[in-house]
């Protein structure tokens, strides 16, 4: 039976902070528009934790009874590695989607967004089925097409728009932003398992790109989440503060195009860091930007 210990480790925490990051930019976005309400941010975040966990879980569980986690590199596999049953941690996950579901609920009630609950209820499909299921999506290459939609786009308008009802070019930007670099975390993380994904007959995009290809990937999605802040400049210019995470960019750009195997772990844990710090940056600027040194008006973008 695992222990405490092992269940957090199996968690995989160190993948928190893309929920922590769309719900910082959705509400920094809301509080632009002088309807933040921390309540609501709350129950995002809630929603997005769970989510997360549930995910993580999920993909421990049905990579470990298809044997795809047997040779990993990195952190523990609860079902690969034995110290817990494949129907101990299935249940785990379905805990953690229930949970989410929960927490949902309160806030389409709260926000008053019944629509929302069809949006919820894909989440929580889309998470099973990125390896659960006959026929996974994650093992034919389309993982990263979720985690751009659901941990970047749906996560972040989302809490904006329960918050404030309307779409603003921040909300976009930070939506598109968090999406980009989720998808290269990602990236840098099936770099690593291209071995064994292949052995397993797992055809992530980065098995179908080849490791050149999705080493280059990484380094434009981590630069076009960038090159995103130049458009809310004319907004409010606090926003080039985005532009101090330049440095630790290319760091990580420099690792995953020179290093492999183990030694990509860090990567991981660095592209989650970047995307918090991403939005922290972008809520921290509306905040001086709320100062009026300098005069701004806000954009309402809905889409082209």
């Amino acid at each position: 039976m695992a222990t405490a210990a092992q269940w957090i480790e199996g968690a995989r925490l160190r993948t928190l902070p893309l929920a922590v990051a769309p719900i910082i930019a959705g509400s920094a976005a809301a509080y632009e528009v002088n309807e933040f309400k921390p309540l609501y941010a709350f129950l995002a975040f809630l929603v997005a934790f769970f989510l997360q966990v549930g995910v993580n879980y999920a993909n421990d569980y049905s990579d470990g009874i298809k044997g795809t986690d047997e040779d990993r590199v990195g952190p523990l596999r609860l079902v690969g590695s034995g110290v817990a049953s494949p129907r101990s941690v299935k249940y785990a996950a379905f805990a953690c989607f229930g949970l989410a579901m929960l927490a949902g609920l309160a806030l389409v009630a709260l926000a008053n967004q019944w629509w929302f609950l069809a949006i919820g209820a894909s989440s929580v499909f889309a998470a099973w089925g990125y390896t659960g299921g006959k026929h996974p999506y994650g093992y034919m290459g389309l993982g990263d097409v979720f985690v751009f939609v659901y941990f970047g786009l749906v996560a972040t308008l989302g809490t904006l728009y329960t918050q404030a009802h309307t779409l603003t070019l921040l909300g976009w930007v930070g939506a598109i932003g968090i999406g980009l670099i989720s998808c290269a975390l990602l990236m840098a993380n099936n770099v690593r398992d291209i071995p064994t994904d292949i052995e397993a007959g797992k055809l992530t995009m980065a098995v179908r790109l080849g490791e050149r290809w999705s080493r280059i990937t990484y380094i434009v999605e981590m630069a076009l989440a960038l090159g995103l802040g130049v458009l809310l400049l004319d907004e409010n210019p606090w926003f080039l503060l985005i532009f101090l995470l330049v440095g630790p960019t290319i760091h990580s750009c420099v690792t995953v195009w020179t290093r492999g195997g183990r030694e990509l772990i860090p990567v991981l844990k660095q592209a989650g860091i970047v995307a918090l710090v991403y939005s922290v940056i972008l809520a921290l600027a509306v905040w001086l930007g709320s100062l009026n040194i300098i005069s701004h008006e806000v954009q309402v973008f809905t889409g082209y």
